[in-house]
């Protein structure tokens, strides 16, 4: 996996906070969301473009956001307002972590911001670093991930934006995020058949992960519309996590539970990479490498997916520890 410069985050949930709203900032800096972008694109009027920008400035500067990811969603850089959004926010803004780009669909794209940022921070000698994430959420973003997921360095995360691509995909559905009863099949053999639903995103899910992977990402899953469908909200975020992605955007307070839940390590999976550990310590201590351990014969790539777990249960545990939560 390459190697990146960028900052080790939780991305577990990352919520979602319209910069109109301004009676939500205060209970999103006191929420337990590892991540909070503020939205300049799609949640605000066009008429409210440059008040809204004004509010997420004093909100990033205003509270005490903790030890969250803060990031603020510009408009897209064919809008007449994706510049100033930059400008403006990273220059008045020090707290800052990430601007995340939406509708990326070109490593040029990121480039640009990317160039952008570089000039700001000598400008203004930010302390800070600005990072990028992007969201994938066009047919053509799809086809160009991974020449954007290799476009910069300061690019941390890839955010797939079922909203925006199912409209481009001409899918008519009506709830983002909830699966098509369409793209289904019926079971054949014995018994009588049954009706199988699929996932009608898989491919733009896989490929979005396996880009991020690739370049030393993040994939995060997007938005899941139905906030008071908090079981089909959970399934969405077990599918994603088992398809490799680490958090997905909450819409709703209600959601950030959920997923920071999916997105830990279980107990039960803690447990399991602590036993394969202490066994190829034991093997290796005595000269050996490969050890049956419960069963199965484990050997160093089971380490490796051992430490990878357990590093991230630790920070998990770290985190809480800070913000004084079990």
């Amino acid at each position: 996996m390459p190697q990146s410069s960028n900052p080790v985050r939780l991305q577990r949930s990352e919520l979602a906070v319209p910069a109109t709203s301004e009676k939500f900032f205060a209970k999103a800096a006191a929420g337990s969301a590892d991540a909070v972008f503020l939205d300049l694109e799609d949640a605000v009027a066009p008429e409210r473009k440059d008040a809204a920008r004004a509010a997420a400035i004093l909100a990033l500067n205003d509270l005490d956001w903790g030890d969250k990811t803060l990031a603020v969603r510009i408009n897209g850089l064919d809008t007449p307002w994706a510049h100033r959004d930059i400008i403006d926010v990273v220059s008045a803004c020090p707290r800052l972590d990430l601007i995340l780009l939406p509708k990326a669909e070109s490593a040029f794209d990121v480039r640009f911001v990317d160039q952008l940022l570089t000039g700001l921070e000598r400008e203004h000698a930010r302390a800070k670093r600005v990072g990028i994430e992007v969201l994938i959420e066009t047919t053509k973003g799809v086809a160009h991930v991974e020449e954007i997921a290799a476009a910069s360095g300061r690019l941390e995360a890839l955010i797939f934006g079922v909203g925006d691509y199912s409209i481009e995909m001409r899918t008519f559905d009506t709830t983002f995020g909830q699966p098509n009863p369409g793209y289904a099949v019926r079971t054949q053999g014995e018994g009588p058949p049954q009706r199988h639903w699929n996932d009608q995103w898989h491919f733009a899910l896989a490929r979005i992960a396996n880009a991020a992977r690739a370049y030393g990402l993040r994939p995060i899953d997007g938005p899941y519309a139905n906030f008071a469908d908090e079981e089909g909200y959970r399934n969405s975020c077990e599918r994603a996590a088992a398809l490799g992605f680490e958090g997905k955007w909450a819409i709703h307070p209600s959601q950030v539970a959920i997923a920071n839940a999916v997105f830990s390590p279980s107990p039960e999976l803690v447990a399991a990479a602590e036993g394969i550990e202490e066994a190829l310590n034991r093997s290796v201590a005595a000269g050996a490498g490969a050890v049956g351990h419960g069963g199965l014969l484990v050997d160093m790539a089971h380490a490796k997916l051992a430490a990878i777990l357990l590093g991230r249960h630790r920070a998990i545990r770290e985190r809480d520890g800070r913000r004084g939560t079990r």
